[in-house]
C-alpha cells in the first residue's frame, strides 16, 4: 500500500474515472449577509476549485486518477447575451480545462474527458438550439446535461442552495425538454432529495429509452426537519431505490453522502474521520443500490469539492474501496471506471 498524509492508500493501481466533480471560482459566492448554512461550512475553504486543486487532489493524492467527469455548477457562465444560452460559457470553460490536460503537459490523465452541463429543460422545445450549442462547445467532450430538481419545504434544509419549488421533473414543459436528450444522444443527470425519488421513477417511466444518473445516491436527508431521522426513513429511501432500478436505462452515483444535507457524524468532525468511520456510515446505502442496480449501473463518485467538508479526496477514495473490498475484479472495474466509461462514452 501506499501511503500520503493521514493513511495509507489503498489499492493504489486501480483505475478509477471520478464521474462527478467540480470546477468554480466563487470566492464571492458568500456574501456578508449570506445567512450562515452548513454548506458554506462545508466548501469556506474551496471557493477556489480550478486545475490546480483538482490535479492537486487526483494526482498527488495518491490514488490512480485516470480521468474525470465535470458537472455543471453554474460556473463561468456568461455575462451577457440571451439568458438561456448564458450557461454554454461553462461548457466553453472547461473544454479549456480539458484541452489542457488532453495536450499531456500535466500527467498522463484527462481531466473533464466528460462534460455535463446545464440547460433549462423548462423551454420545452425550445431547449433544442441551447444543446446544439452546448454540443458544438463541448469539442467532443460534452456528454449531457444535468437540472436539479432538489427541494423541500423546510427551507433548511438546502440553504443557499433553497432555489425552485417542487415538482420539477412532473411538469409538462419540463418533459417537452427533456424529449429532446435522447435524439441528441445526451445523458440526464438528476439531482433531487430522497422525499423527491417518486418523482424521478416516474419520468425514468415516462422515458425508458433515456439515459438517467441519479446523483448522490439521491440524497438522503438528516438535516433540517430530518434532523436524526436517517435510520427512520433508510426503508422508504431503499423501496424507492428498488423501484428506480426497474428502469433498466437508469444508473447511479455512489457518493455525495460526505455533504451536509446527510448530515452523518462524521460530517465537520474534529478530528477528521477516518476512512473505517466513513466506510461504515455510508455502507448501508451504497451496498443497497449495489444489489438494486448491479455493478454495471453504479460508479462511486468523488463529489469534490462540496464533500471536502467531511474529508480529502484521499480518504474519501479509501472508504469507496473498504467498501467494495469484497467485490470481484470484474466489480471493481465496473463500479471505479467502467460504468462512468460507459455512461458516459468516454474514449480513454
Amino acid at each position: 500500500m501506499a501511503t500520503l498524509g493521514a493513511e495509507p492508500i489503498l489499492e493504489p493501481d486501480l483505475p478509477i474515472v471520478d464521474p462527478h466533480h467540480h470546477l468554480w471560482d466563487r470566492r464571492s459566492y458568500a456574501t456578508p449577509q449570506a445567512p450562515v448554512h452548513p454548506f458554506l461550512t462545508a466548501i469556506e475553504d474551496a471557493q477556489r476549485y480550478l486545475l490546480d486543486e483538482l490535479m492537486a487532489d487526483t494526482r498527488g493524492g495518491g490514488h490512480n486518477v485516470v480521468a474525470t467527469v465535470f458537472v455543471e455548477c453554474r460556473a463561468f457562465y456568461k455575462a451577457g447575451g440571451p439568458e438561456a444560452y448564458q450557461g454554454i460559457g461553462e461548457t466553453e470553460f472547461v473544454n479549456g480545462v480539458a484541452a489542457m490536460g488532453a495536450s499531456g503537459l500535466y500527467g498522463d490523465w484527462r481531466p473533464c474527458a466528460g462534460i455535463v452541463s446545464r440547460a433549462d429543460l423548462m423551454l420545452g422545445d425550445g431547449v433544442k438550439p441551447v444543446l446544439e450549442a452546448h454540443v458544438a462547445a463541448g469539442g467532443g467532450r460534452f456528454r449531457g446535461i444535468r437540472n436539479s430538481a432538489s427541494y423541500d419545504a423546510d427551507p433548511d434544509v438546502l440553504g443557499p442552495l433553497n432555489r425552485l419549488g417542487p415538482g420539477l421533473y412532473l411538469s409538462d414543459d419540463f418533459r417537452k425538454g427533456f424529449a429532446h436528450l435522447a435524439p441528441l444522444g445526451l445523458s440526464f443527470d438528476a439531482w433531487l432529495l430522497e422525499p423527491q425519488l417518486p418523482e424521478l421513477i416516474d419520468l425514468a417511466r415516462a422515458f425508458p429509452d433515456q439515459t438517467i444518473v441519479l446523483d448522490h445516491v439521491g440524497t438522503p436527508l438528516g438535516s433540517g426537519v430530518y434532523a436524526g431521522r436517517l435510520p427512520e426513513r433508510f426503508g422508504i429511501w431503499r423501496d424507492n431505490i428498488r423501484e428506480l432500478a426497474k428502469s433498466a436505462k437508469v444508473n447511479v452515483k455512489l457518493g455525495g453522502l460526505a455533504m451536509c444535507f446527510c448530515n452523518f457524524p462524521s460530517f465537520l468532525a474534529k478530528p477528521r474521520a477516518p476512512s473505517t468511520q466513513l466506510a461504515d456510515e455510508w455502507r448501508p446505502y451504497i451496498e443497497t443500490c449495489i444489489e438494486a442496480f448491479g455493478a454495471e449501473r453504479c460508479m462511486f463518485e468523488s463529489n469534490f469539492p462540496v464533500d471536502m467538508g467531511t474529508c480529502d479526496y484521499a480518504t474519501l477514495w479509501n472508504a469507496f474501496k473498504r467498501i467494495a473490498a469484497g467485490a470481484s475484479a470484474e466489480e471493481k472495474t465496473a463500479l471505479f471506471s467502467g460504468t462512468a466509461k460507459r455512461v458516459y462514452g468516454l474514449q480513454l
